[in-house]
């Protein structure tokens, strides 16, 4: 399929990189669908065992797209503009659901629904110069845009999210990393090697634990105590019996490294 942004996939590693320099990789309609339907494809690909999110020039993404989404939209009714945001934010339920990681490559300014895409990947390295701006208020609109309101405050919690929610305010990298949104920090020209580094760790590592992990967590935000020790149970029994754990054993009796086949 052609897509609107660069698609590439070497060594188990799926990379997305957005493609529009001159616009600071604006989403556009067209990108905003595309992203949706291959994010839930992805989990259909074996061969695919990471994603890797990042941007072409200065900018990681700098938001919807002003005049190929506002100025489309602005005139739609009630229904047109719900199924639009309920697009976006379909965009979000298909990252967080992928049984596979997701790494944001942070080259630059991350805005708008850049931020969002961002704050939906699992893990985020960031350029030293790069900045985050959850900018929804300033233009008018609810900061709970596109899961935002439900993702920020479980990953920096609720008093910081509500700062920059409310606010709008640009924060840079350092602030970032302080927050606790970005996990790695590293000058600019590091933000790929760096991301791509963690990226195959994670392909050679056990592609189904890593799932699991994922999906547990994820599952565990609205859980009580017993309930998630029982479903850490349950889960933790499925994957005992696992090639991979069995793998690791067989490698620590012959002192040799592990190979994992993601089952």
């Amino acid at each position: 399929m052609a897509y609107d942004f660069l698609y590439d996939i070497q060594d188990h590693i799926a990379t997305i990189t957005l493609n529009r320099p001159d616009k600071l990789n604006a989403i556009t309609l067209e990108i905003y669908a595309q992203l949706r339907d291959l994010f839930e494809e992805l989990r259909y690909d074996d061969n695919v065992r990471v994603v890797l999110v990042t941007g072409n020039g200065r900018a990681f993404c700098a938001g919807g797209d002003v005049h190929k989404i506002i100025g489309v939209t602005l005139d739609r009714d009630m229904r047109e503009h719900l199924e639009f945001c309920r697009m976006t934010g379909h965009l979000v339920r298909n990252m967080r659901l992928l049984p596979k990681p997701i790494i944001a490559a942070v080259n630059g300014m991350a805005a708008g629904a850049g931020a969002v895409v961002a704050l939906a990947c699992d893990l985020r390295v960031v350029a030293d110069n790069a900045k985050f701006a959850f900018l929804f208020t300033r233009v008018g609109l609810t900061g709970a845009d596109m899961g935002a309101g439900f993702l920020l405050p479980r990953v920096i919690g609720q008093g910081r999210a509500m700062e920059l929610l409310m606010l709008g305010d640009d924060i840079d990298a350092a602030t970032a990393e302080k927050f606790g949104l970005a996990n790695r920090v590293v000058p600019h020209d590091q933000v790929m090697p760096t991301a791509r580094e963690l990226a195959t760790r994670l392909a050679q590592g056990p592609t189904y634990s890593l799932g699991m992990t994922k999906l547990m967590v994820n599952n565990e935000w609205t859980m009580d105590i017993n309930t998630a020790l029982e479903a850490e149970a349950q889960a933790q029994a499925l994957m005992m019996m696992g090639q991979d754990h069995r793998a690791f054993f067989e490698a620590f009796v012959a002192k040799e490294k592990p190979t994992f086949t993601g089952r």
